[in-house]
C-alpha cells in the first residue's frame, strides 16, 4: 500500500487526537506539543474503545475508558489494565501535509 495523504499539517491542534481511517484500518493521528506527529492503531487493546477519543500527555496517548496510557513511540502500553501495544505507523510530512502507509508498521 502507498502513502496516503490524511491531513493538512496545519490541520492538527498540539497536543489532541484525531481518528483517521486509511481502508478499514483506524489510526490515531496526534500531533505533539514539539510539533511531531505520531500515528498509532486507534483500538484500545484492553477494550474495544477509540485511542483517539483520550488525552494526550507528553508521548502518551490515554485510553478515556480505562486509563491505559500507551507511548506515541512504541505503541507499548505504560499503564494496565492493558498489556499488549497497538500499532505505530510511519508517518511522512511532505509539502506542509502528514501521509501514513499503514503498510509500514514501526513497532507492534
Amino acid at each position: 500500500m502507498a502513502s496516503t495523504r490524511v491531513c493538512a499539517f496545519d490541520e492538527l491542534e498540539p497536543n489532541q487526537a484525531v481518528r483517521v481511517e486509511i481502508g478499514d484500518i483506524p489510526i490515531a493521528l496526534v500531533r505533539d506539543a514539539a510539533g511531531d506527529v505520531f500515528a498509532i492503531g486507534d483500538t484500545c487493546t484492553h477494550g474495544d474503545i477509540s485511542l483517539s477519543e483520550g488525552f494526550v500527555e507528553n508521548d502518551t496517548l490515554e485510553c478515556w475508558a480505562h486509563g491505559s496510557m500507551f507511548s506515541l513511540r512504541t505503541g507499548k502500553p505504560l499503564t494496565l489494565p492493558a498489556y499488549e501495544p497497538v500499532p505505530v505507523y510511519q508517518v511522512d510530512l511532505i509539502d506542509g501535509d502528514v501521509y501514513i502507509d499503514p503498510s509500514i508498521i514501526l513497532a507492534v
